[in-house]
């Protein structure tokens, strides 16, 4: 076994709005995977992660749930574990950013910056909602990309094109709050410099060391090249933010607070303090080790922060930098359709887990599609049944459920060591292969350790072809053949199983209760030497399981008109009616959709913290710019409609004649004045 490493692994911190998203399941597996090989390795793993839990948009959620922000993001936290230990995710530690360590820390980092004379403070002009009456956090102020164009961007960075900017940059903005138009106003804000020359030069050096996969490199490059004014094109970062906030204040400047993103990343060191603190351990000695290695899983929607901002942090705080940050892309659904809980799109997980699917088929599938470069992942459903019944039960499964059955009843239970030639060379090939499959883990190429087992039980299976044990069992003379045949299968399967267990952790467990083998290390080839009776491991997918996960909305009832109009629809209880939930919702932004007469897109501050896009077929009556800032209503818990244009997230109410042709004309519902976003209709 190679010197032992002590690793600090993270997964980027989840903000504590939502419950989890396949995209984090997705990472998480993917980091958990690596954690559990290294750990095989002999190797010491601290796997930490953390809630996000600060920023206005958890302080204005919380106000309209009529909660804290504190017992918001508890109640929050409190839904994690069904989903990770659904998935066999096996984090050392859970922490919160709002724990006392991380308020220590934060400022701590930030006393260390300003002394190296990388903080200033300057004079900034920040947009103001003069209907809320408070300084918009950029995540509030939303517009078009004044790199790309596109609409509906947030106010520091385009989703589409990844351009870093300042929110007043956008064109044509507007409040995700009010809706309303922001003005200026004048506030004295802290910055990090991170155009120093000392920043650049570390960045250009850390960035270029291997710390970044390549094709994150190319992108970063651009980040810190300099401009047409020669600065780097990034700028210096903003890391204030304005009373009222929820978050960590800054020493002795009194209604500042740190941006979430300052002291987001330093999350992850609250929570390995927290762990170790908790077990006795020394924090600060174990981060000062040179030995140490820090690694951070992320997705490529968050790369600035944690390959630029972070890092400099680091090393300008005196702080050792991560070794590696890896970056992976989007799960996508069904050849390329990109998943999205605000568009209501996705694979959901807790449903998943609730139909009584294996997780270990997705952390196989996930596994299979893996690599180490910063590539979308698409679930493909009629793949996602074919790999895994052809792999996981036709090709590995299969070994140990055609052979175990002959060791138990014609042998007790005992396998033989004396095996055949062939037997002999195909194990030797097989635990032969324990270094190159390790590599492949080791560098996150998944989806070759993947193809590489499954060639291997190809192998296997082409011996079992060959072999017949089913044959040979039907006459005793062939007794010592079956047995020897049987027991290098078995020994095959362990040593597969062995290959498989950071991705299949559940049925190595159980391989290793079957077989005595020890597969929570990857250098042991001891001979199995004898099996328990079998029990079934692993069942196919079942098509039927697959449509209800992904089972679209019923259609909507349709009543039947008359002439002159429509007949009042069946009568039905108040429990009928207690189902839809009818929100009033302000019409923050409506445009034209392309390709379409009929529609607007709308999007709507329903009162969650967000904003929703609404389709709806009311252009012949109204222009845009007219119904912009209105009040409306709308079916709030819809389920989500994936039309032509996008996905529609609701339906707002609006009144029209049965015969349009005989009385035109289409009327939505405006609600009187004195109504609120998120009211709800009784």
């Amino acid at each position: 076994m190679s010197q032992q490493r002590r690793l600090f692994v993270t997964t980027a911190l989840p903000y504590a709005n939502g419950h989890f998203h396949i995209g984090h399941i997705m990472e998480y597996i993917q980091a958990d995977i690596w954690v559990r090989f290294q750990r095989m390795q002999g190797h010491e793993v601290n796997f930490v992660c953390a809630d996000d839990a600060h920023g206005a948009p958890i302080m204005i959620a919380a106000d309209k749930a009529g909660k804290t922000p504190q017992q918001f993001v508890a109640d929050i936290a409190a839904g994690r574990k069904p989903y990770l230990d659904g998935f066999h995710i096996g984090f050392d530690n859970w922490h919160s950013t709002d724990g006392p360590e991380n308020h220590v820390l934060a400022q701590d980092v930030y006393r260390a910056l300003k002394a190296s004379g990388l903080i200033e403070t300057r004079t900034i002009e920040q947009f103001f909602d003069p209907e809320k009456n408070m300084f918009l956090p950029d995540r509030f102020i939303k517009g078009e990309c004044p790199n790309c164009h596109a609409k509906d961007q947030y106010g520091d960075n385009c989703e589409v094109c990844s351009k870093v900017y300042s929110p007043t940059d956008l064109i044509n903005p507007y409040s995700a709050l009010s809706g309303a138009k922001p003005v200026l106003k004048n506030s004295e804000h802290f910055f990090f410099r991170l155009s120093d020359p000392r920043c650049i030069e570390f960045l250009k050096a850390w960035t270029t060391s291997g710390a970044v996969q390549p094709e994150v490199l190319n992108k970063i490059t651009e980040w810190i090249a300099p401009g047409e004014d020669g600065r780097p094109k990034m700028g210096d970062w903003d890391i204030s933010r304005d009373a009222p906030y929820f978050g960590i204040e800054i020493p002795d400047a009194p209604g500042k607070y740190f941006y979430v993103w300052l002291d987001a990343p330093v999350g992850y060191l609250a929570s390995l303090k927290n762990l170790f603190d908790k077990t006795g351990r020394d924090f600060d000695a174990f981060m000062a080790d040179p030995a140490t290695e820090q690694y951070h899983f992320i997705g490529k929607d968050i790369i600035t922060f944690h390959t630029l901002f972070w890092p400099a942090m680091l090393k300008f705080s005196g702080r050792k930098v991560p070794n590696a940050v890896f970056v992976h892309g989007f799960l996508t659904i069904n050849n390329g359709e990109k998943m999205s809980k605000s568009r209501g799109t996705g694979l959901d997980p807790l449903k998943y887990l609730n139909l009584g699917m294996n997780p270990e088929w997705l952390r196989y599938y996930l596994a299979a599609k893996l690599s180490s470069r910063n590539e979308d992942v698409d679930f493909n459903a009629e793949d996602f049944m074919l790999r895994v019944n052809s792999d996981l039960v036709g090709k590995f499964v299969n070994i140990v459920s055609r052979s175990a059955g002959f060791i138990t009843k014609r042998f007790n239970g005992e396998l033989t060591h004396a095996f055949d030639p062939q037997g002999a060379t195909l194990l030797n090939d097989i635990r032969g292969a324990a270094q190159g499959i390790a590599a492949l883990y080791n560098d996150r190429e998944y989806g070759k350790a993947m193809r590489e087992i499954m060639a291997l039980a190809d192998r296997v299976n082409a011996y079992v072809d060959q072999h017949k044990p089913w044959d040979l069992a039907k006459d005793s003379a062939n007794s010592e053949q079956l047995h020897q045949v049987c027991s290098v299968l078995v020994n095959a399967f362990t040593a597969l199983a062995r290959y498989l267990a950071p991705v299949l952790p559940d049925l190595a467990q159980r391989v290793q209760e079957l077989t005595g083998a020890d597969l929570k290390t990857w250098s042991d080839s001891a001979d199995v030497a004898r099996i328990q009776p079998y029990q079934h491991l692993m069942q196919r997918v079942d098509v039927k399981q697959l449509d209800a996960l992904f089972e679209p909305p019923p259609a909507p009832v349709q009543a039947v008109e008359v002439p002159g109009g429509e007949p009042i629809a069946d009568t039905i209880s108040i429990d009928d009616f207690a189902k839809i939930d009818l929100r009033i919702a302000q019409i923050v932004n409506c445009e034209p959709v392309e390709g379409s007469t009929k529609l607007l897109r709308l999007t709507l501050d329903v009162g969650e913290g967000r904003t929703r896009n609404v389709f709806s077929g009311i252009a012949s009556a109204y222009k845009p710019e007219d119904l912009v800032g209105k009040l409306t209503v709308v079916v709030a818990n819809l389920a989500p409609r994936k039309m032509k244009f996008g996905v529609s997230e609701g339906m707002v109410l609006a009144a029209s004649h049965a015969d349009e042709k005989a009385q035109p004309g289409i009327h939505v519902l405006n609600p009187w004045p004195g109504a609120t976003p998120g009211m709800r209709v009784r």
